[in-house]
């Protein structure tokens, strides 16, 4: 298992974390709240249907969003003929604890044993996708680096290749605490031996982690069939209200032409039925 110790620092961990307690909120139309239990805490997430046939995606949110904060948005992936389950982390809207880097990457497994189960249980059998955005791209990367099998690909929105140049430029003396990349989450390294279907979208005026980023893990990914998707004028924190339509059509291409919705022999097949 790797050790996160020097990344716990408490330094270090004030300025990647934003916890903030929330009740649940009323359950938009087609969700239902389900708590995941580790250890001694627990960790709330919400599960938005669209259909029993409706591919999947176990999704990570950024380090300030709480999971009451994707009730909309959910339901424009929904629009899409998307499921999504979305996690949370240690002391988030209704979740228990207190967050940190090692209990972050080791929840991380703990959440997707949970999904794979509750999903077969329940009926919601189609391929699974993972998904983070901004901080949770790093557990999405490591659950896609350690448990291929578990996913038909992987999706990361206004991630990041190396944690240090972010570390720095949220103020942190990196070399004060002696803080090196092998430190961190080694998402560069990760994402090279990750050879599933990727697909990484980012704001091209992101303010928080720059775009070349980005090209970084673009650059280094291991796999073949790899998409780059820029938001136009989006920042950070804007971007499905920059990208609009453009935002949600690129994440359903990416996984109608991995599942073969979008392939060639689909759509002549659909054709013939007219």
């Amino acid at each position: 298992m790797t050790n996160y110790s020097k990344i716990d620092n408490p330094v270090i961990l004030k300025s990647i974390f934003f916890p903030h307690r929330q009740a649940r909120t009323p359950l938009p139309p087609g969700a239902c709240d389900l708590d995941v239990n580790i250890d001694d805490i627990s960790i709330g997430c919400r599960f938005y249907s669209s259909s029993k046939e409706a591919p999947n995606i176990l999704y990570f949110h950024g380090n300030g969003e709480t999971v009451n904060d994707y009730n909309k948005t959910a339901l424009l992936y929904n629009e899409q003929g998307v499921n999504i389950l979305v996690t949370s982390y240690r002391g988030y809207g209704w979740s228990t604890g207190k967050p940190s880097v090692s209990a972050l990457m080791n929840d991380a497994g703990e959440l997707l044993d949970f999904a794979e189960k509750w999903l077969q249980e329940n009926g919601f059998t189609s391929p699974l996708f993972v998904m983070g955005r901004s901080l949770g791209c790093a557990s999405a990367i490591e659950l896609a680096y350690n448990r291929p099998d578990s996913f038909k690909g992987l999706i990361i929105e206004s991630g990041f290749a190396d944690l240090a140049p972010i570390a720095k430029r949220l103020g942190i003396d990196t070399d004060a605490l002696g803080f090196t990349e092998a430190d961190g989450f080694n998402n560069r390294y990760k994402i090279g031996q990750i050879t599933m279907p990727t697909f990484i979208l980012h704001g091209q005026k992101d303010e928080l982690i720059p775009i070349a980023e980005a090209e970084r893990l673009q650059a280094f990914s291991g796999a073949r069939n790899k998409q780059f998707h820029i938001i136009p004028g989006a920042g950070h924190n804007s971007m499905i209200e920059t990208g609009g339509e453009q935002y949600f059509q690129g994440i359903k291409n990416f996984i109608d032409t991995v599942t073969g919705e979008n392939s060639w022999r689909k759509r002549r097949k659909d054709f013939k039925k007219l």
